[in-house]
Order: structure tokens, then sequence, then C-alpha cells
């Protein structure tokens, strides 16, 4: 997957800015798929040079013009040839695990230190991930199709957090911590 994929969706899900899109990213998308703002408006650049989207410029009193991005017809083909390709198994490629592993080598002590704090960490995301389920998707069975796709990646999120603490617990329990 590339970035200009992951902008195709949230700009399908609603135009924007490439300020609102970077916002936006951060509270969504950017959970699962990191960028940062310079990334976002030079791919948003190159899609725009590519004919992938549409710009309207919309002036504002006092502030530069806005340029809100959407999907143009090209674009949202690409999008569509993209979700029909087949998906890889997704790596599994952890720091964690190869620091469990090798904790026979070095400060285990120091190590279950830092997983106690990793586990704090997932779960204060956990308990973030569910606020926004209970906020954004309060009944869930009445979904529509575009609003239950969201639904269940964050469903995917709460399920991963529960994964590292439930994993990470195991680890620390197995060596007398917590």
């Amino acid at each position: 997957m590339a970035l200009e994929h992951a902008l195709l969706v949230a700009l399908s899900e609603r135009p924007a800015s490439g300020l609102e899109l970077t916002k936006r990213f951060e509270r969504s998308l950017g959970f699962f798929w990191q960028a940062t703002h310079q990334q976002i408006y030079r791919v948003l650049a190159r899609m725009e040079a590519d004919g992938w989207v549409t710009v309207e410029v919309v002036e504002q009193e006092g502030r530069p013009d806005k340029r809100v991005h959407t999907p143009s017809a090209v674009g949202r083909e690409v999008l569509a040839e993209w979700l029909a390709t087949p998906m890889p198994v997704e790596a599994f490629r952890s720091e964690v695990a190869v620091k469990l592993r090798g904790a026979s080598y070095g400060d285990r002590a120091t190590l279950l230190r830092h997983l106690a704090d990793a586990r704090a960490d997932h779960a204060l995301r956990l308990a973030a991930y569910e606020q926004m389920e209970t906020e954004q998707f309060p009944d869930p069975a009445g979904l529509d199709p575009g609003v239950r796709d969201r639904w269940l990646v964050l469903r995917g999120g709460i399920r991963l957090e529960q994964f590292w603490i439930d994993w990470i617990t195991e680890y620390l329990t197995a060596h007398g911590r917590d």
C-alpha cells in the first residue's frame, strides 16, 4: 500500500484541504498508517499532477485560499483497482518480539520495566479506541456499509491493542511480574 491509497480512501469519505486531511489522518487512518504533514502535502501535489484528485480553490476571509481535494474519475479508478488487488499476508515485524526473544542475553529487569510501560501505553490507546467506539458508533447494527467499514477497522484496532496487552501481560506474569 502507498500513502496515495490511504489518502484516496480518506478523500473518498470526505473531500478536504491538506490541513483538514492531515488532522483527520491523525485522528483515524494515522492509527495504522503513519505519515507526516509534509508527506501528505507532497503526495497530494503528486496526486493532483497525476490527475488522481481535482482541486477546488475556496476563498477565505483574512486567510490564504483553501485548496479542497476530491478524488477524480481517474483517482476513483486507481482506488478501485487497488482495492481489487489481492492482499499479501501482513508481515509481523516487531521489535518487542525480538527483545523478548533476546531478553536472556541482557538486562531482563530493565526490559520488564519497559514492557510494563508499553502495556500501560497500549491500555491508554485501548481506552481511547473504546471511547471512540462508544461515541461514534453507539448503534453498530444500524450502520450503513461505509460507516460499518470504519467501525470494523476501529474494532480491529481494539482487538490489536487487547492482543498487545494480553501478550505483554503473559510475558510479565511468566517472569514473576504483575
